[in-house]
């Protein structure tokens, strides 16, 4: 009888999530300068600001994108809200001086609906996962596709197990 691991889990503090988007807006600095950023939400709104505050970029946009699960798959994906025409035309077409920015890039699915909406603009996400990671430019650090990442605003102050004690033998 075979079982399927328990993901493994990744706890980001609210520390180490600002130097982890700094590093992204590091990363970014060269390849801009970018007219706008999209972030997508609601993941994509924290990096955006600390990205938007390194780069100097004023003109933030969001394009809101739902999936709807179970917090363990993820569903059917709808857009909420699209981009601003003004916005997605800005550096010419297809988005060219745009930077999308989200937290995670996770199986691509949601990062392949905004590229369809912004095929030339520039990706940047803070971490990814294999399945994603050839639909973004840019990122910070990879993560196994087995991972899930607990982010800062997702958590409050409690106890963790020791790793070992989650392993099965």
């Amino acid at each position: 009888m075979s079982q399927s691991a328990a993901p493994k889990a990744f706890p980001v503090s609210w520390d180490q999530f600002h130097r982890d988007a700094r590093a992204l807006a590091w990363r970014l600095a060269s390849s801009g300068p970018f007219e706008a950023i999209v972030c997508i939400t609601r993941g994509g709104l924290v990096p955006a600001a600390i990205v938007s505050r390194e780069l100097g970029t004023r003109v933030i946009e969001t394009v809101c994108v739902a999936s709807y699960h179970d917090y363990t798959s993820q569903g059917e994906l709808r857009v909420l809200k699209g981009i601003a025409p003004n916005v997605a035309s800005l550096g010419g077409p297809g988005g060219k001086g745009v930077l999308v920015v989200d937290d995670l890039v996770d199986t691509g699915k949601t990062a392949k609906v905004v590229r369809e909406m912004l095929p030339n603009a520039h990706f940047a996400t803070v971490y990814a996962k294999p399945l994603g990671r050839p639909l973004v430019d840019t990122f910070v650090t990879e993560v196994s596709q087995d991972t899930w990442i607990y982010f800062p605003w997702d958590l409050g102050l409690a106890f963790q197990a020791p790793i070992a004690e989650g392993q099965a033998g």
